[in-house]
């Protein structure tokens, strides 16, 4: 049995376009129970209480289970592959997220919901409690970019996360427009033992 759990990025939720992507290939192969694909409260600390509680849940009932993260949600994987030793999948991620999100201290809206919430300076700290000092056994991760990002710069991940998987495709923009393409990839990566 395996659980593949995605985390989406700031302000986006599990409508957005690669958590569907995502979805759909896992359905064609008759395998979309596996995927766990929620919306993440904006509190880091609420949000890190929901997906542990997902985590444990699954290894508890005996599945292999697996991360895959789309920007703030890659900074969440890499958190949470790193406490649980799990293989995970990051996407154009916000590898130094506390840095990254200090400007969007304030009121926001989701992008999906609609939702107004606010993101406080104590979120920023509770991402810097979450941040890891260091990447243990990097061939766990397989790190998808595209240097087109104009949200986050792309070298941060390719510095922080040395030793990992990369793939880095020119061009392109923060969705990761070669999501899609890179799907396949994505799916033996998380299968694979290790």
């Amino acid at each position: 049995m395996r659980r593949l759990i995605y985390l989406h990025g700031f302000r986006s939720g599990p409508q957005s376009i690669k958590a569907q992507q995502l979805r759909s290939h896992l359905a064609i192969r008759g395998r979309a129970s596996e995927l766990w694909c929620e919306q993440l409260p904006p509190s880091p600390q609420q949000a890190m209480a929901l997906v542990e509680s997902v985590v444990l849940a699954a290894q508890a009932a005996g599945a292999r289970v697996s991360l895959a993260g789309s920007s703030l949600g890659g900074f969440y994987a890499l958190h949470l592959a790193e406490k649980h030793g799990l293989r995970a999948v990051l996407i154009n991620p916000a590898v130094l997220a506390p840095m990254a999100l200090v400007d969007y201290v304030g009121e926001h809206t989701h992008l999906y919901t609609g939702e107004p919430f606010r993101f406080g300076p104590d979120d920023v700290d509770a991402l810097r409690a979450l941040e890891p000092q260091a990447v243990t056994r990097p061939e766990r991760y397989l790190v998808l970019l595209e240097t087109g990002d104009e949200v986050l710069d792309w070298w941060q991940a390719v510095l922080k996360m040395r030793g990992a998987n990369m793939v880095i495709h020119a061009g392109g923009d923060h969705s990761l427009r070669s999501f899609a393409d890179e799907l396949p990839r994505l799916d033996a990566f998380l299968q694979a033992d290790g």
